[in-house]
């Protein structure tokens, strides 16, 4: 027997020796027993179940797993608006707000401008292709009608929380279109490219860039939309005249070349300041069968699918009537587009200005289509280069009018404003057709006249006629006929 078990004085040295961190007896014992010694002199095959397999240093891997989540969830943030939170109801001004109005500006700059300055090509291709009017507007019309008709389901994407993705594949397919265009060579290749790449591209990033806008405004938002439309007129304004320097001297291909630069820098720019401000909600059905058993619903489209069409004719033969029929240069028949175009910058954000403070929608936006009609029918009248610049002036003020209006005008016949948005791209989808039909139909009576505007002109306001006469229609079913009314 052991010392320690016999006299207690060094059993308590022993233990306090242990408790200083050496090993007694007993706890060598135990362990002792979970060791299952081989023996050196026995040979001991080991098995693979007991082999337990090196574990590499995992150290790094949980640094290097979250800053890829990080980098991730950050590229994420950007590109979707999953992340954001509630912001409250809208700002309606300050510098984020008025900002992205601006951006919405160089959007409408960009698509259509661009697309209301195919008058610019109309006479130029007529003459380098050797092809009917006719035929050449089927290019700039069916431009026209993708962007109306992709920016009735693009709009969504902003709904999702997409709108940076779908504004970059947006921007990258209109410059496609635009530097494919340079190289074109032959009917096809523009309708191809200018016609549908081109358009396609406008239309997937419009629609979201102008819904965008409408969240930071509530009580100034159809002035806000009204100075962002007034980017068509300027477009309309800009790109003509660069068309008209440049043409003569560089040649088409570079000239279209320049025009996509142009529209790349601004882009760029919208890239860079142009964010959502609400986070994704639910979408609303792609199409509200129940509206179209609303009358007034009915009538308005009706109503725009009759003014729709001969305003993109008129457009787009502005300045070929101007070479044709009065015998002006094609210099001088850009210019004729440029006031067109420009003389409507003003008049937009008035009549927004009017129509939130005044009057109302319905009641500015009809006494404007009456003017208009009247003035296209007034065309058939212009027989000299000074009468015709007047026409010009008056034209240009009443559709631009209009034009800027003709959102909001849904949003008015809507009794439940949560449905104006999907029912304003149904308008677009189908009105859409009009804008494609409208300008080859125009050239088509122009070529069966030999070369004759009247036929065409008198289509033009007796179109703009009906299409008073169904959208009046739509506001008295909706609101009465009391005029004190503001609608």
């Amino acid at each position: 027997m052991s010392d320690q078990n016999c006299n207690p004085e060094k059993a308590g040295q022993w233990e306090t020796f242990t408790s200083q961190g050496k090993l007694n007896s007993d706890d060598a014992s135990k362990k002792s027993q979970d060791i299952d010694p081989v023996p050196a002199s026995e040979d001991h095959e080991i098995d693979d179940d007991e082999i337990t397999p090196a574990r590499p240093a995992q150290s790094d891997f949980p640094k290097l797993e979250a800053t890829a989540s990080n980098v991730l969830s950050k590229v994420a943030s950007r590109l979707t608006t999953r992340s954001l939170p509630d912001p409250g109801p809208p700002t309606d001004g300050g510098v984020k707000a008025w900002t992205q109005c601006a951006m919405a500006w160089l959007v409408v700059f960009n698509t259509w401008g661009y697309t209301n300055s195919f008058g610019t090509f109309q006479a130029y291709y007529t003459e380098s292709l050797h092809q009917s009017p006719s035929t050449v507007s089927w290019v700039g019309s069916l431009q026209v009608w993708v962007l109306f008709f992709i920016g009735a389901f693009s709009g969504r994407a902003l709904d999702a929380g997409y709108f940076l993705p779908a504004y970059i594949v947006g921007i990258t397919m209109q410059l496609l279109g635009i530097f494919m265009t340079s190289l074109a060579t032959g009917y096809w290749q523009l309708l191809l490219s200018q016609g549908i790449c081109t358009g396609i591209g406008s239309g997937i990033f419009f629609c979201p860039s102008m819904a965008l806008l409408s969240t930071y405004f509530s009580k100034h938002r159809g002035l806000a939309i009204a100075i962002a439309t007034t980017g068509n007129s300027a477009g309309g304004l800009v790109y003509p005249l660069v068309v008209r320097e440049l043409l003569p001297r560089i040649g088409f291909g570079w000239t279209i070349r320049v025009l996509g630069f142009m529209n790349l820098a601004c882009l760029a720019v919208v890239l860079v300041f142009m964010r959502a401000r609400l986070p994704p909600r639910k979408s609303d059905p792609l199409i509200e069968w129940a509206a179209f058993k609303e009358p007034e619903y009915i009538l308005f489209i009706g109503g725009m699918c009759f003014l729709l069409a001969p305003l993109y004719f008129t457009y787009y033969y502005v300045a070929s009537y101007g070479r044709a029929a009065l015998g002006m240069s094609y210099s001088d028949s850009i210019i004729l587009l440029m006031i067109y175009n420009g003389v409507g910058i003003p008049a937009r954000v008035a009549c927004g200005y009017i129509a939130d403070r005044f009057l109302g929608v319905m009641n500015t936006f009809i006494p404007l289509l009456i003017v208009n009609a009247i003035c296209a029918y007034s065309w058939i009248g212009v027989t000299n280069i000074t009468g015709y610049y007047v026409f010009i002036c008056f034209y240009g003020v009443t559709i631009a009018s209009w034009q800027s209006l003709f959102p909001t005008t849904v949003a008015a016949l809507t009794r439940d404003i949560r449905k104006g948005g999907g029912r304003l791209g149904m308008v677009f989808s189908v009105t859409s057709v009009a804008a494609l039909i409208g300008p080859p139909l125009g050239g088509g009576l122009i070529s069966a006249e030999e070369g004759r505007y009247m036929g065409a002109q008198a289509w033009a306001g007796s179109s703009a006629l009906i299409g008073v006469a169904l959208i009046t229609g739509a506001r008295v079913y909706r609101f009465g006929t009391s005029l004190k009314k503001k609608c």
